[in-house]
C-alpha cells in the first residue's frame, strides 16, 4: 500500500464513516506499523460484516496528527501507541466482538 497524503486520508475516512451512519464516539481510532497484528490480531476486527478502514500515511507524524484530530472529534482512541513506525492509521467500530 503506498502512502497517502493526510488530506486524502482525512477524506477517505470521514466518508466511510459518513456511509456507516454509526456517531464517532462508537468508532475507535488508532495508528499502527502492522496492520494485520494490530487491527485484526490485537483489535479482533473481523475482515467481514465490519465497518473498518486503514490508511498509510507519509509518516508517522502525520499518522498521529490525523488520529489526534479524530479524537478530538469523539472518536475512541488512546494515543500515543506504536513507534515511529506506525504510519498506517486505521478505525473501526467498537462491537461486543472487538477489543479496546
Amino acid at each position: 500500500m503506498a502512502a497517502t497524503p493526510s488530506s486524502a486520508i482525512i477524506r477517505d475516512i470521514d466518508a466511510h464513516m459518513t456511509k456507516s451512519g454509526i456517531p464517532n464516539g462508537r468508532w475507535y481510532v488508532g495508528v499502527t506499523s502492522d496492520i494485520e497484528r494490530r487491527l485484526f490480531g490485537f483489535h479482533a476486527v473481523s475482515r467481514q460484516k465490519h465497518w473498518f478502514i486503514y490508511r498509510q500515511a507519509v509518516n508517522s507524524a502525520a499518522a498521529r496528527d490525523i488520529e489526534n484530530a479524530y479524537h478530538k472529534a469523539g472518536c475512541q482512541g488512546a494515543g500515543g501507541g506504536g513507534d515511529l513506525t506506525a504510519r498506517y492509521v486505521y478505525a473501526y467500530v467498537i462491537t461486543p466482538t472487538t477489543v479496546e
